[in-house]
């Protein structure tokens, strides 16, 4: 295996003592500090169109999201309520982090082969890869919640049912709400 010799170029003597590259450090800041401290004015006093830093006060504002983001995941339904899942175990097969768990039952639809008796995402182990969607050949799992505010304050808590994924509307309080505090 051949090794590159790489020529560096000779620092002079300013770059060798690093104080002028720390000065034209502190300035490119000071400029950005400053522009965006104008900018924070200038909206301040009614010119709303103005934007300093890329920041939103969340969460009165929300930040807008793409279509296409990757958010908490649901279970899509048939016409008669159904889950459209058949229980092929292909995302949970492909799931990199194992969290998917899919225990199948007969269907009592003679069309359909199999079904999920339970469905359970564990959130917390979960890292958004979206293979799951990918791999369903039933389109029976998507990510398209725009639901992103996925917390808990237990383990528990992060682990999702098939009942919780078939009408994530209904259970959106469930990750905001302390199993400790009196409702």
């Amino acid at each position: 295996m051949a090794t590159i010799n790489v020529k560096r170029k000779k620092l002079n003597f300013l770059e060798r003592i690093y104080l002028p590259e720390v000065f034209r450090g502190m300035a490119i800041t000071s400029w950005h500090f400053f522009k965006n401290i104008a900018f924070h004015l200038l909206r301040a006093i009614g010119f709303k169109h103005l934007r300093g830093a890329v920041t939103y006060q969340y969460p009165e504002e929300q930040r807008p999201m793409s279509k296409r983001t990757r958010t908490r995941h649901r279970l899509t339904q048939r016409e008669d309520g159904s889950p459209r899942c058949v229980a092929c175990m292909m995302c949970e097969t492909v799931c990199p982090a194992r969290c998917i768990y899919i225990v199948a039952k007969e269907n009592p639809d003679p069309n359909i082969e199999k079904m999920p008796a339970s469905f359970d995402i564990d959130l917390g182990k979960c890292v958004y890869c979206g293979f799951c969607v990918e791999a369903c050949p039933e389109d029976a799992i998507r990510m398209d919640t725009q639901i992103v505010d996925i917390a808990a304050y237990s383990r528990e808590g992060m682990y999702y049912t098939m009942d919780e994924l078939l009408h994530p509307e209904k259970h959106g309080d469930k990750i905001l709400s302390d199993p400790k505090k009196p409702k």
